[in-house]
């Protein structure tokens, strides 16, 4: 049974350390367009006095939920149960809209009121979720609150089964990284609430987005039941820029759709898990994915040669699973020509003009497949540098080509150095899969676009080379997702002026 929808709070986690501190949070969550907020009393280094808690409730402009989390539940209080019990209650009286009390609170100490009843675990997704779900929905509490550990994002679709299953108003939350989309889908589903922090160094849960990042990132004021859903698979995934250039397309295509990060650990049992999870749901209205490093074979194998396009079965890899409504799936790979066009616009040139030149390409992953591919169809001489010397040889025996250690590619002999690998990608700026920038090098590629300039860039910039950053690439690569999922042609000047805010970078040549 569906519950009726209502309007989904966002709720802001108040976690200073004391009752200042809780005030200024009170204000800055307000101008910043909370709807709640929750008063995290275990946080505060002392137990407030009454009248400090009165006083901060009555001053809220906003509903307010007083929370006093037990360390037992993933707080920071370990003192008295009825101590801490007797807060909460007269925190009701004070005039708190909700409190939260713990399913594992003893019955004999349990106030009644207005309360959500919650029950959270930090180990993983509970073998009995549904069971705990239903004796939440049989207890007498007004709101219904579950919170798990995510081992994946499939888990925050569990979570957002109970949001829809329940019969009282509920709020279900898979914490972590991978249990994000729980946070932002909630409000297509008529979840009571999510809870938002006000920076992420005031996280009172694992996992918990930002105001900022649920309203300018992830559209949240625009979400409707529907909403249509997409999102990017990979690991790690939290660096990705595709989350802020597809909510910034679809804002300016007036489109009602919403993309989220899922981080999905390596290997093909996970990525198969996730993918059968959505496809079960045909409710979630799930209509495109982005995959990237390292399930990008994976996909491929899920969707099935039947339903990719030629190349893309050449290459052996995709980027973007297109789910029709029907449910069907159809798998491209829009890398190959979004490399191939950045590197010629950068060396202007023409790709008839590649045929003949050395080319070096570091790496035989999926990205490095879909270049090789691209530049053996347009003639060029190819030498493959591998870490795992046997890619490496599989990839020059597909396509044609030499193959070679990584190691030795700190004395190739090419005119163009062309870097698939993730060293130097973000967190590790400072990494380089070169140790010098070879004497041959006339034009230096590196399809990492965060950070904008890699330190191999950095470093073929004061060697003299020519330059091409991922960031093009990527913009162009994403541009034909966006038009393969809407059919409708993709606003670039905006996907484009995204990703180089997100950078922190002004605008290109010729770019407003």
């Amino acid at each position: 049974m569906v519950h009726p929808r209502h309007a989904t709070r966002l709720i802001c986690s108040l976690t200073a350390r004391n009752i200042e501190g809780m005030r200024a949070q009170l204000a800055t969550a307000v101008d910043a367009g909370a709807d709640a907020v929750e008063l995290r009393v275990d946080f505060l280094s002392d137990e407030p006095a009454d009248e400090q808690l009165a006083g901060l409730i009555a001053e809220s402009p906003v509903d307010v939920l007083v929370t006093y989390r037990p360390m037992r539940q993933g707080g920071r209080y370990d003192g008295n149960e009825s101590q801490r019990v007797a807060v909460l209650t007269r925190a009701l009286a004070m005039g708190a809209r909700w409190i939260d009390v713990e399913l594992d609170t003893p019955a004999e100490l349990q106030p009644g009121g207005e309360t959500i009843l919650s029950h959270h675990d930090f180990d993983g997704c509970p073998g009995d979720l549904d069971a705990i779900a239903a004796t939440l929905d049989a207890s007498p509490a007004e709101i219904n609150k579950v919170a798990f550990a995510a081992a994946g994002p499939e888990d925050g679709l569990r979570a957002l089964d109970l949001v829809r299953s329940c019969h009282k108003p509920t709020i279900a939350l898979a914490m972590n990284e991978a249990g994000l989309l729980s946070r932002i889908l909630g409000k297509k589903f008529g979840a009571f609430g999510t809870f938002a922090a006000l920076s992420t160094e005031t996280v009172a849960a694992p996992g918990q987005p930002t105001i900022d990042q649920l309203k300018n990132l992830y559209r949240w004021d625009t979400l409707t039941e529907a909403t249509a859903c997409y999102g990017v698979i990979g690991c790690p995934v939290g660096h990705s820029m595709s989350p802020a250039i597809h909510n910034a397309a679809f804002a300016a295509a007036d489109l009602d759709a919403v993309y989220v990060p899922l981080l999905i650990q390596p290997g093909r049992e996970n990525f198969n898990r996730f993918m059968d999870a959505v496809l079960a749901r045909p409710w979630l209205d799930w209509r495109g994915l982005s995959v990237t490093i390292p399930h990008k074979e994976n996909a491929l194998a899920y969707v099935g040669a039947d339903h990719c396009d030629e190349l893309a079965v050449q290459i052996g890899a995709i980027n973007t699973i297109t789910i029709e409504a029907d449910g069907t799936l159809r798998g491209d790979n829009t890398d190959y020509a979004a490399a191939t066009s950045a590197l010629c616009g950068a060396m202007g040139i023409g790709r008839t003009e590649l045929a003949g030149r050395s080319v070096a390409v570091l790496g035989a992953g999926g990205a490095a497949r879909a270049i090789v591919a691209a530049l053996a169809h347009d003639g060029a001489d190819l030498t493959i540098y591998n870490r795992t010397l046997s890619r490496a040889e599989a990839l020059a025996a597909d396509f044609g080509g030499v193959a070679r250690p990584l190691e030795a590619a700190a004395s190739l002999e090419a005119e163009i150095v062309i870097n698939c690998t993730p060293i130097g990608m973000h967190p590790n700026c400072d990494a380089t899969p070169l140790p010098t920038i070879p004497k041959s090098a006339t034009v230096v590629f590196d399809t990492i676009y965060n950070p904008f300039e890699t330190t191999l860039l950095a470093e073929a910039k004061r060697a003299g080379c020519h330059l091409v950053s991922g960031l093009e690439m990527f913009v162009n690569q994403a541009v034909a997702q966006f038009e393969r999922w809407t059919g409708q042609a993709a606003p670039q000047n905006v996907m484009r002026r995204t990703v180089l805010s997100q950078l922190g970078v002004g605008p290109m040549p010729g770019q407003a």
